[in-house]
């Protein structure tokens, strides 16, 4: 029983090189995503920031497609 704490250290922590979050060697950043200066994790950032893109290319394409439906009755 006195020797079950001999094998338990403290785990080292070292800093990320993109966003200087500190995290456990040898892992990608869960805060950016980066591992050695490559990205490899899409974060939920990155997803959110897609997601964004998305909604707004789809609510301006539905924009110009009301202004066209407008214009065709209005020449009518």
């Amino acid at each position: 029983m006195r020797a079950s704490t001999k094998g338990i250290e403290p785990k080292a922590i070292v800093v990320c090189q993109t966003c200087q979050a500190p995290l456990i060697p040898h892992s990608a950043c869960t805060s950016c995503g980066y591992y050695k200066g490559v990205k490899v994790v899409r974060t939920k950032a990155d997803r959110m920031q897609d997601r964004g893109e998305t909604r707004r290319a789809k609510h301006e394409s539905l924009e110009a497609a009301a202004a066209e439906q407008s214009k065709e009755t209005k020449e009518s």
